[in-house]
Order: structure tokens, then C-alpha cells, then sequence
């Protein structure tokens, strides 16, 4: 595995990165009140499947799992913060839920995720979409070749900061490629001017997760869904970015 990806992985991952928005968008159309998760899991798998790629996340066993991830996509409404396993629930007028998803394709990886609205919800709740979303462009503005991690970190912190939001802290961005979960580690706070230099042909999936609440969060029975612990509501949204030499490039769209 290495840190910085060749011309031919980088191009891989565009391929895979098209592919994969496209897939996350025709799942996104699907979300509506009355329809479960495990439905939308199922189209995600088939839409990949149909387009010659690989489903990322299903049968991945992360470090510390007693088992492997069982599905497509992590699937997470409303308190959940992130790695929801679909299942029988049924998503309702107001709720949120979080949409992540992996693709392997010429057995390279992209990862994205965005949190989407159940038909209508209230003003707070389509703010704290936006301020997420707004972070995740905060925090790709800053993808430069010879900037840190912590310039990433500290402007996402920056947006949640500003709405009173909270930061989950144990969770965050990370490298991604060659496997899942790479390295480097990118929290969603930090100092600017810290942490491992920025360099071209590194690969970076960019996920800030803001709280309504607090920042704590806990892991629930089924060893993967983690919600927050004060049971208020969470956005997620992310993207996988390639530095080159002028700066980011997001492949995970359409």
C-alpha cells in the first residue's frame, strides 16, 4: 500500500468517483417516507453490481469489529452519527439519515457520504445540513500540497464553532485508495499549521460530523452504529479528494 497513489490509481479512482455519485444520487432519489433502509441498500449493491464495480464496505471487517460490515451502505437517521446497518426500519416525514457509501473499482476505493432530508424538516435541521456540508468545502479549500492536516481540521472546526455545534471527535476523515481506511487520520478539529504535510498524489476522504448537542457519541449494541450520546441529531457529509499539484480534486461526482 502506498501513501501517494500512481497516475494509474488516480485515474482509477476517477472512473470509480463518477460512478459513485452517480450511485449515491439515484439512492438519494429513492429516500422517502415509507421506504426502509434495507431497500435502499439493496439498489445501492444492484447499481453497483450493474456497473461492474464492487460494493467498498460490504463483508469489510474494520479493525476491532467482531464481524464484518453486513451491507452496502452505512445508514444513519436521525441521532445515528455514522456505520447504521440497514435493516427493517422505515424512514418517516422529518427524519434525517446519513447515506455513506464505498466503491471499488480496478480494485481501487472512493468513499462519500452526504445526509439527506425525509421530506420536509424543520428550519434548524436543514441549517445544521448546510453548516456540514459548507465545512466539508471549508475543509477541501484547504487541500494544498505543503499545507497540514490541521489546515483541514481547523477550518472545518471553524463552521461548528460558529453555529454552536458539536464535533465528533473520535471519528473522522482518513486516507483511502488501496484499502477502506488509510492513513492519515483528519479530525474535524484542530490547529492550523499541525500535523503531516499535504502532498500531491495523496487521496483523501473529508468527512466532518456535526451534532445538534454535544460532542459525545457511543457505539450501540450492533457493534457498528454510532449515535450521539445525548440522542440530538446528526449531519455527515463526505468526499474523496486526490491532491495534485494545483490543488484538490474531488472525484466523488457525478
Amino acid at each position: 500500500m502506498s501513501r501517494l497513489k500512481s497516475k494509474e490509481d488516480i485515474q482509477a479512482l476517477r472512473v470509480g468517483g463518477k460512478r459513485l455519485a452517480r450511485v449515491l444520487d439515484a439512492v438519494e432519489a429513492a429516500v422517502r417516507p415509507g421506504v426502509t433502509t434495507k431497500e435502499l441498500d439493496t439498489l445501492a449493491e444492484k447499481l453497483i453490481r450493474d456497473g461492474g464495480d464492487e460494493p467498498a464496505f460490504l463483508n469489510y471487517q474494520p479493525d476491532g469489529a467482531d464481524f464484518p460490515f453486513p451491507a452496502t451502505v452505512c445508514i444513519s437517521v436521525n441521532e445515528e452519527v455514522v456505520h447504521g446497518l440497514p435493516g427493517t426500519r422505515v424512514l418517516k416525514e422529518g427524519d434525517i439519515v446519513g447515506l455513506d457509501l464505498g466503491l471499488s473499482h480496478k480494485g481501487l476505493i472512493v468513499d462519500m457520504a452526504r445526509t439527506v432530508p425525509v421530506g420536509k424538516v424543520s428550519s434548524e435541521v436543514a441549517e445544521l445540513l448546510k453548516v456540514t456540508k459548507d465545512a466539508l468545502k471549508a475543509g477541501i479549500s484547504q487541500v494544498v500540497p505543503g499545507n497540514r492536516i490541521g489546515d483541514i481540521s481547523s477550518a472545518i472546526e471553524a463552521f461548528a464553532v460558529k453555529a454552536g455545534y458539536g464535533i465528533v471527535r473520535e471519528l473522522g476523515g482518513h486516507g483511502v485508495g488501496h484499502k477502506v481506511h488509510e492513513l492519515p487520520f483528519v479530525p474535524n478539529y484542530g490547529k492550523a499549521g499541525t500535523g503531516p504535510v499535504l502532498e500531491e498524489g495523496m487521496v483523501l476522504a473529508l468527512e466532518p460530523m456535526f451534532n445538534i448537542g454535544g460532542d459525545d457519541i457511543e457505539l450501540m449494541k450492533d457493534g457498528y452504529t454510532y449515535r450521539t450520546f445525548d440522542k440530538s441529531l446528526s449531519a455527515h457529509f463526505e468526499h474523496t479528494v486526490v491532491i495534485t499539484a494545483k490543488g484538490a480534486e474531488v472525484v466523488t461526482v457525478a
